[in-house]
């Protein structure tokens, strides 16, 4: 008789030792403010200004000619941050209308990928040797 009683006592003293050690995280709740909603939508559609651009039939035959595959330029593309896809397209507005802006975006495109070569995240180009 006194095992089960003294099993229901330590039962229920490692239960509420167990209650009294857990954690409760706190809510956190927050306004969103107009700025993060302007930079997300902002972000998005300078993603789709520059994706637009790889589109361009005299485009992707310049990166052709250069020895770069189209889709692996999309996926990079998709592959930036917000900050980098808003610092190419700044430059690509200060550069003139006409064949120069084509020819800026490709020197642009071409800088890109040689820096991640040489970080050793791309493979592109034999003759860029990655970072050790």
């Amino acid at each position: 008789m006194r095992t089960p009683r003294l099993l229901k006592k330590t039962g229920t003293l490692l239960l509420s030792a167990s209650l009294l050690g857990a954690t409760i995280a706190p809510a956190q709740a927050a306004m969103v403010g107009t700025a993060q909603v302007v930079a997300a939508q902002q972000g998005a559609l300078d993603r789709a200004r520059l994706a637009s651009m790889l589109e361009r039939e005299d485009l992707q035959r310049q990166l052709g000619a250069m020895g770069v595959d189209v889709q692996h330029a999309r996926d990079r593309v998709a592959s930036l941050t917000d900050a980098e896809v808003a610092r190419i397209n700044q430059q690509l507005e200060r550069l003139p209308a006409g064949s120069d802006s084509v020819l800026g975006v490709l020197v642009l495109i071409f800088i890109i990928f040689v820096i991640t070569d040489a970080l050793g995240a791309t493979d592109i180009f034999p003759f860029v040797h990655p970072i050790k």
